[in-house]
């Protein structure tokens, strides 16, 4: 590797290790720098954030920029290697896809649940959207759901509302945040009034983090059927809003935070003339019709 895509993967390495260090990730996850190209192309000073690489997003990370600008590297949220690999071939559309980032001078890193877990990552970001203004108005307190770990960071989180709010304005200000028209609401069987006072909240599939959370509702993107019963039986309201919905929002945060921490980078001399971009194809699969 030429000594200026080198040192350009490790400063995208050390500034992803600061907004979002690796150690706070879930045991089970896989995290951190998953593909190390060997090169990388010329005038390659593009960063393309992403919460899925699908063949939509590396045809636009493939495309240079209008300015000439190719991608050094992929920041993919939900790691595209999980999976052990036992062949790269062209058999499969995810090892096809490796093997196109290879040949075109493209590294990929991955976040994911340690952007979820990390003081100001998705969580958090999650757990604002549902105050009544941007400073967190009407929020009195958002807590920690699991184990917490250092610097206030954990995999979950519960908001507690300085005084209980309709359940219909909560989940108002989720679709708003959001950007979402429409999403599932469960409601608790045997609450007579529809009063919110606590919320728990896990992005992407939060059912393991929040199925056992003493809150009012739980609000994440996906939840077993199983899962969704047994919280509405509970007489606890659940608000599913689609996996990745809960998370994607979070990507222009991410792009801010990775920016900053890239003009730090003092052996980077191109970090000046870095683009940090958000895929503008990256989207949830699912769609209502």
């Amino acid at each position: 590797m030429a000594t200026s895509s080198k040192l350009l993967v490790n400063a995208i390495k050390r500034a992803m290790g600061r907004v979002a260090p690796l150690h706070l990730a879930e045991p089970w996850d896989n995290v951190g720098l998953l593909l190390e190209a060997p090169f990388t192309k010329p005038n390659a000073r593009r960063v393309l954030l992403t919460i899925d690489l699908t063949d939509s997003v590396l045809q636009e990370a493939l495309k240079p920029t209008p300015d000439e600008a190719t991608t050094a590297a992929i920041v993919c949220y939900h790691p595209p290697l999980f999976r052990p690999l036992k062949s790269l071939t062209l058999s499969t559309p995810l090892q096809n896809s490796m093997l196109t980032c290879i040949a075109n001078g493209i590294s990929i890193y991955s976040p994911h649940t340690a952007l979820d877990s990390v003081k100001g990552g998705v969580n958090d970001w999650l757990a604002s959207l549902l105050s009544e203004d941007k400073q967190g108005k009407g929020i009195r307190s958002v807590e920690i759901l699991g184990e917490e770990k250092e610097g206030g960071a954990g995999i979950g989180r519960k908001v507690v509302f300085s005084e209980g709010i309709a359940l219909d304005e909560v989940v108002r200000r989720a679709k708003t945040g959001l950007g979402l028209k429409h999403v599932q609401l469960a409601r608790g069987s045997g609450t007579a009034s529809p009063v919110v006072q606590s919320v728990a909240i896990c992005a992407g599939s939060g059912g393991s983090v929040i199925a056992d959370a003493e809150a009012d509702l739980y609000f994440t993107g996906e939840m077993s059927h199983h899962e969704v019963l047994a919280a509405v039986a509970r007489g606890t309201h659940v608000l599913l809003c689609g996996h990745s919905n809960t998370e994607r929002g979070y990507l222009p945060t991410l792009r801010t935070k990775l920016l900053e921490e890239l003009k730090t980078e003092t052996d980077l001399a191109e970090a000046e003339s870095l683009e940090v971009e958000v895929s503008q194809t990256d989207a949830d699969p699912l769609e209502i019709v």
